[in-house]
């Protein structure tokens, strides 16, 4: 087989930056790296793409090998190619990310890489430039959210109002008055209210909500009318 003459070979890896939210908290996904450079210190999941292998089908494998985590809707974020960032050999770094509801996949996590979900607002120091990973994830997190209704793939099927402006003000790192949050979100026409109640939280309860799948294409541009400028986050 013929190859390119008088050019570098440089290896092509993944790693897959994993959002969670439990109900109060958006959180990250991260384990102890299994090898050197940095072997023992955090990191997002991350492995060499193998020959014959797409970049989807290699982070949907790493995904699995490394957190036993499967079947997870995940998107291509960007590629990192800086000629420094991997201190052992030249390696670009093709990122996915990817959104689920904590509370249904943390029975799932493997414990052979003591995979472990942190606080964003308590992000222990990464290896290599995986911090610039996460914030530019958390930065088209914010711009997506504000265009299309991802953030419900991070919520339960049946959620609170008060678990949502919580999801809200995680996202966007802002508050939200409980009134005028309850007030708007409602009219936007997004939700569908339940008869069933959280009973958990208060012993009043709140009313849970589900997502409108059949009308949301048309209303979520309401959404925009109190969520900060989705142009800043591009």
């Amino acid at each position: 087989m013929h190859k390119y003459s008088k050019q570098t070979r440089i290896l092509v890896a993944v790693d897959c930056i994993i959002f969670g939210f439990d109900g109060n908290e958006l959180k990250l996904l991260l384990i102890k790296r299994g090898f050197e450079p940095q072997k023992g210190h955090w990191s997002l999941m991350g492995g060499f793409v193998e020959p014959g292998e797409s970049m989807d089908a290699a982070a949907n494998r790493i995904l699995l090998k490394l957190t036993g985590l499967d079947k997870v809707y995940m998107e291509q974020l960007y590629a990192f190619g800086n000629p420094e960032r991997d201190p052992l050999e030249r390696t670009i770094s093709v990122v996915y990310f990817a959104l689920l509801d904590l509370n249904k996949y943390k029975d799932q996590l493997s414990d052979q890489f003591q995979a472990a979900w942190f606080p964003l607002k308590k992000i222990p120091k990464l290896i290599f430039d995986h911090h610039d990973m996460v914030n530019m994830a958390r930065a088209k997190l914010r711009y997506k959210a504000s265009l299309h209704p991802i953030l419900f793939e991070l919520l339960p099927e049946k959620f609170t109002l008060p678990q949502l402006q919580n999801l809200f003000e995680e996202v966007y790192n802002t508050s939200f008055d409980k009134r005028n949050f309850s007030r708007k979100i409602l009219s936007t026409g997004l939700l569908l209210k339940l008869t069933e109640k959280d009973k958990d939280s208060s012993r009043k309860g709140a009313f849970y909500y589900k997502l409108d799948k059949k009308h949301y294409k048309a209303n979520f541009h309401n959404i925009l009318r109190f969520i900060p400028n989705p142009n800043d986050f591009i």
